[in-house]
């Protein structure tokens, strides 16, 4: 194996087409590094998947991703499962709107990331497979349902162009029609099911989420746990005045906002509903979450 190679998927699609012409300089830095780079260009949704599948089967072990969290999500799902434990190894290049899971490992702009890269050390970091009513898929950064899917949908809808500040103007709208919907889970090993309504819930395998968004502060992506975050009964002037804490990971001190930790996390009543995944709103009926320790090798830099 040539272990100068790299093979490169590049959503020129991405940060509303504005990856295209800023990915050409990186590539070109990346060469000049040393790096054999064979780059492949998307074409359309799910073709990200479809390019990492085929290179992995024709023997590529180390990929870069560039692009936003939606790439980097396709590009994970054409690795995975076949890839898991097998070396591979992925740089990430955020070149699109959204750089959520490299922020826990301070990388958090493209120079950053860029640098990285030219340096590539990898470590092993957890993904987690979904399993729902019409198939299965993995994550790495996080599943939300109810009210931030909700936002997220929204987000994406009408104000994705504002950036972090657009899912803030999202939660503000989507607050009138707040509901508190109850999903009941069942968390590893426990002997019941907790079927409390909620305001939202997510199942984080990073810190943050939509860029800056501190959603999980404790959150560990090499510590083969899901964090679980709970937002309970809240009522709606006091969400409005929780959730832009999030940006700080303080909306967790909120008395009815609460954090646990799961390896494994099962549905007991799977619903098709709107389900925020790393990012993108897809509409799904869980069935279960199980984190996959180290399954994948990432490019990182420093951890915060």
């Amino acid at each position: 194996m040539n272990d100068a190679g790299r093979y490169v998927i590049v959503n020129g699609a991405a940060g509303g087409g504005r990856c295209a012409g800023r990915c050409e300089p990186a590539l070109d830095a990346l060469r000049s590094a040393g790096f054999e780079l064979e780059v492949a260009h998307t074409e359309r949704a799910g073709h990200a998947t479809e390019l990492a599948r085929a290179a992995f089967a024709k023997g590529h072990r180390k990929f870069v991703s560039v692009g936003g969290d939606g790439t980097s999500f396709e590009v994970i799902n054409g690795l995975l499962p076949e890839a898991e434990g097998q070396g591979v190894e992925l740089g990430l290049l955020p070149l699109g709107t959204g750089n959520s899971f490299l922020r826990d490992f301070a990388i958090l702009d493209p120079d950053a990331a860029l640098s990285a890269l030219q340096g590539w050390k990898a470590q092993p970091v957890d993904v987690v497979k979904v399993v729902h009513a019409e198939g299965s898929f993995h994550y790495m950064n996080l599943i939300g349902l109810g009210f931030t899917a909700r936002a997220g949908d929204l987000t994406n809808r009408r104000f994705k162009r504002l950036g972090p500040a657009g899912y803030v103007a999202a939660v503000l709208v989507s607050v009138a029609g707040l509901e508190k919907p109850v999903d009941p889970i069942k968390i590893d090993d426990a002997d019941y099911g907790d079927a409390r309504p909620a305001v939202f819930l997510v199942f984080s395998n990073s810190k943050y989420t939509g860029g800056a968004m501190k959603m999980a502060p404790d959150a560990d992506p090499t510590d083969g746990y899901l964090d679980v975050i709970r937002a309970g009964d809240i009522g709606r002037a006091s969400l409005v005045k929780t959730f832009p804490k999030i940006f700080a990971g303080r909306h967790v001190e909120h008395p009815r906002v609460e954090q646990g930790r799961a390896k494994k996390v099962e549905f007991l009543e799977p619903r098709k509903q709107p389900v925020m995944v790393d990012g993108e709103i897809m509409h799904l009926a869980l069935e279960s979450l199980e984190v996959r320790p180290g399954a994948l090798s990432v490019v990182t830099g420093e951890r915060r």
